[in-house]
């Protein structure tokens, strides 16, 4: 063999070895347990890989941010771009894994609960004070969001927040609507609206909510003042909190909110009903109550005359509720 060959053969030798020895130690560290020592969320911001690395170094989730750099600049041919968003990432994570989560991983999925019977304002100071979300909330009218748990992304809109609430309120009155019982005392289903957002400030039992909507539809059918306090509360409060006992010129004053003075429905919902309390004013109890009174843990006595309702009454008062 000629010595130029021997020698060509040497320095390809030499390269391979180096190459492999270049190979494994890149596997090493990508794959060597990270610093973590719990599982955390991370927003990763927009800024490339090094900004991200950055991030992830003073959040400890890795050791070296030029290691880190290395290794996203190592594997991306073909992979997929690091992403800017809130991720989960485990105990002890490896570069590997890390980077793999940065291009793959579905990002956190946050959670809004909008509590049924919350009124507009309610709702609002709950957007505003959510973590993860952005912009301003846009004007909400009353009763006008469904109540529910709302799925969302650190960075998402307050503004997009609303428009799905909106959304599934609408398609959940027009579902109730829909399959309402016949001969209700109530001519559209905004008045359906109305009437669920008293019945779910009435009771916090669920299982009421039908019995308590047939008591006010019939006193709607007999023409009967419907003498909601949270109607009172409502007109006196306007949505904001009611933290002391109702009085006397509470129930005189003149609102269209105050049931004990104006017959009929209020001329807006006084709060954001639930599925069930939609449900139950289109698809009420049958019964032929008309009259109801708190317990005093949280459910009511019922009662279809007026001399019924007098002795619950005076029951409920004897025991100190």
């Amino acid at each position: 063999m000629p010595r130029w060959l021997r020698w060509a053969l040497g320095v390809l030798a030499a390269l391979a070895l180096l190459g492999g020895l270049g190979a494994w130690q890149a596997r090493r560290i990508t794959t060597a347990p990270g610093p973590l020592a719990e599982e955390r969320a991370v927003v990763v911001p927009r800024g490339g890989a090094e900004g991200i690395a950055r991030t992830l170094a003073a959040a400890g989730i890795i050791d070296d941010p030029r290691a880190f750099a290395l290794a996203a600049w190592w594997t991306q041919a073909g992979g997929r771009p690091l992403r800017a968003a809130e991720f989960s990432f485990p105990a002890h994570a490896s570069l590997a894994e890390v980077l793999r989560i940065l291009r793959e991983a579905r990002p956190v999925q946050r959670r809004l609960t909008i509590p049924e019977g919350f009124t507009a304002r309610q709702i609002l100071a709950l957007l505003e004070r959510t973590e993860g979300l952005v912009g301003e909330v846009p004007p909400i009218e009353e009763g006008a969001l469904l109540p529910e748990t709302y799925a969302f992304q650190w960075g998402d809109s307050r503004a997009g927040i609303v428009r799905r609430a909106e959304a599934a309120m609408t398609q959940a009155l027009a579902e109730a609507w829909e399959r309402r019982a016949e001969g209700l005392p109530l001519a559209t289903p905004r008045e359906a609206l109305v009437l669920a957002a008293i019945v779910e400030r009435e009771t916090g039992v669920p299982e009421e909510r039908p019995r308590i909507a047939a008591v006010f539809l019939n006193r709607l059918r007999r023409g009967m003042p419907l003498q909601s306090d949270p109607t009172v509360i409502y007109a006196v409060a306007q949505g904001g909190p009611f933290e002391r006992a109702i009085t006397r010129a509470d129930l005189e004053r003149d609102s269209p909110f105050n049931t004990y003075r104006v017959r009929g429905l209020p001329p807006a919902p006084i709060a954001a009903p639930g599925r069930e309390a939609l449900i139950a004013v289109t698809r009420p109890a049958s019964t032929d109550d008309l009259y109801f009174v708190a317990t005093g843990d949280g459910g009511h006595a019922f009662a279809r005359t007026l001399e019924e309702h007098n002795r619950n009454v005076a029951r409920w008062r004897a025991r100190g509720q």
